[in-house]
Parts: C-alpha cells; structure tokens; sequence
C-alpha cells in the first residue's frame, strides 16, 4: 500500500497534534514505527542529518507510548518495501517517492492493532527547544562567521549569503551537526577552496589564519551578541505542509532580512536566548576550522 507524504507542523513551532494512524511497520532493528497522516515530530533527514530527532509520545485510547527516535522513511514511485534513512536512494523531495515520518517505539510489542484509531501526539517539548535554539545559533553563527571572513576573498566566489558577503559557510561546509547544547559546524580549508580567492596564508594585508583567529572569533561574538540583544524575529516560511516542502528560515537582524534554506526547528525570536558564543579552532595542519557554538536559553 502506497501511503500519502506526511504533513508536519512543527515549522510552525507545534509541539502537540492529533492524527489517524495509517500504518505500523516493523524495522530492521526489530523496533516498530508508526506513521500518522501528520504530525509535529521533526524527523532526522536522511540527506542533510544535522538536527537530531524528536523524541516524545504518542498516546492512543489512553496508553502512552514513548516515541524514542524519529525518522524518514520512503516509498518509491512502484509502492513495496519501505525504505529508511540512509537506504533512501533518492533525495528528500522526490516527487515520484511518498515521504513519511516513522515514529520509532520503545519495547512496547507489536502495536499493529493501532491502526486506523486515532493518535494524540506529544514532542519532548524541552528537548525541542534546546535543538531550536541549537539550530537558529548555526545560522546565526553561518552569517556572523561569513561577515568576519568577508575581507579575507581576493576574489568572488561566485556564491554570497543574504547580506552580500562570500558564502564562507556554504562554500567551505564539510559538516554540520547540533545537539542540544550547541552546533558543530566543520569547514574544510583545502586546494578547491584557495582557488575560490579565500586567503588562509599571512599575506601583506593579512595575517595567518590561525595568528587572525583570536580576533576573527571577538568580531563574531560582537555580532552575535548584538543579534540576541536586538531580539530579532525568526519564522519559517512554509510552501506546503508536506514533509518534503522546501522550508526557509528568515530571520529579520538589524542589518537587514536574511534567508537560508532550512528543513529544521528554530526559535520564534532571539530574545529566548540569554547569548550565544562560538569558539573556532584550527586544526593542527591547518585544513579544517571548526566552529562550536553555544546558545544560552532564557
């Protein structure tokens, strides 16, 4: 059977929902995972995994079941095997696939007899903000760091971000993972990168990388405590309510309105933080800038 693409409302910020149940199907693991006609459980996506999961509850005729991982799954053009996570062959948004949310369930036997009855849906709504507050501090983060490297370009990369400046963060993303305490972007410093026009090396106009680094990290802290400060507004703008939608995060900072694509949970606005910090590291042999940062919650 060829189930409809989910539809989700946590863009929105939803924590809570109610939906029919469509399917239960059993995993490779021997966990089982249910899929609801939508839902407000962000899941890991299989292409881009940065954001965790959501983990909550899902209670039907009064029982409660945890709900301790959330991922994507899909089914191709044909129907048949339902394919999750890193199996999907295709990227998320393929037209021809059904997408769906799987709801994975602790030991809790075989909960077939849930389907066509109605689930009450619950995300750890905590859980939820840290990651959203994660999340919203990358791209903060992304914006702040391309300002500070704006200088460093000798030439055009063909590629900037909202505000007019090389798309450093773009241009050079080798990872980018977050977690509830903080985002971990990873930016790779290689040939492809120099050839760009991006200066690594002490030049007469510039230091090292690594000698600029105390100073490039003050300069994005500066920014991004001056973001927090401005409690700029965050929203998502939302094509659809499929899961597949091409999602946008848009935050209006002082220095005008910015955009980055983005399939994740962000925060409303910027004064749910206290502050936000990075620290960038350089590796030893100079390859890879790490950037780790830190939102604090009101």
């Amino acid at each position: 059977m060829t189930l409809p693409t989910t539809h989700v409302s946590f863009p929105a910020g939803a924590v809570t929902g109610e939906s029919p149940v469509l399917a239960v199907h059993r995993l490779a693991d021997g966990r089982y995972a249910v899929v609801t006609e939508a839902t407000p459980f962000h899941p890991l996506d299989h292409t881009w995994p940065d954001q965790p999961a959501d983990h909550g509850t899902l209670t039907v005729d009064g029982t409660e079941l945890a709900v301790v991982d959330c991922l994507t799954g899909a089914v191709g053009p044909e129907g048949g095997e339902l394919l999750v996570g890193a199996d999907i062959p295709v990227r998320r948004g393929d037209e021809e696939w059904s997408w769906l949310v799987l709801h994975v369930l602790g030991d809790s036997g075989d909960p077939g007899e849930l389907v066509g009855r109605t689930a009450v849906l619950a995300v750890d709504a905590e859980r939820r903000g840290a990651l959203s507050a994660s999340h919203s501090g990358c791209h903060l983060l992304a914006l702040a760091l391309n300002a500070a490297l704006a200088p460093r370009w000798r030439k055009d990369p063909g590629r900037s971000d909202a505000f007019g400046n090389p798309d450093f963060d773009s241009l050079a993303m080798a990872s980018s993972v977050m977690d509830t305490a903080a985002s971990t972007d990873t930016y790779r410093l290689g040939k492809s990168l120099k050839k760009k026009g991006f200066t690594v090396d002490a030049t007469e106009e510039f230091p090292a990388l690594a000698d600029a680094l105390p100073a490039l990290t003050e300069a994005v802290n500066a920014r991004l405590a001056a973001w927090v400060a401005a409690d700029a507004p965050v929203r998502i703008e939302v094509p659809g309510p499929e899961l597949t939608a091409r999602r946008q995060w848009h935050c209006e900072l002082p220095e005008g309105g910015a955009q980055i694509f983005c399939g994740g949970t962000h925060l409303h606005h910027l004064g749910e933080l206290t502050g936000l910090r990075t620290e960038l590291r350089l590796s030893e042999d100079g390859t890879e800038l790490v950037a780790v940062t830190s939102p604090e919650r009101a």
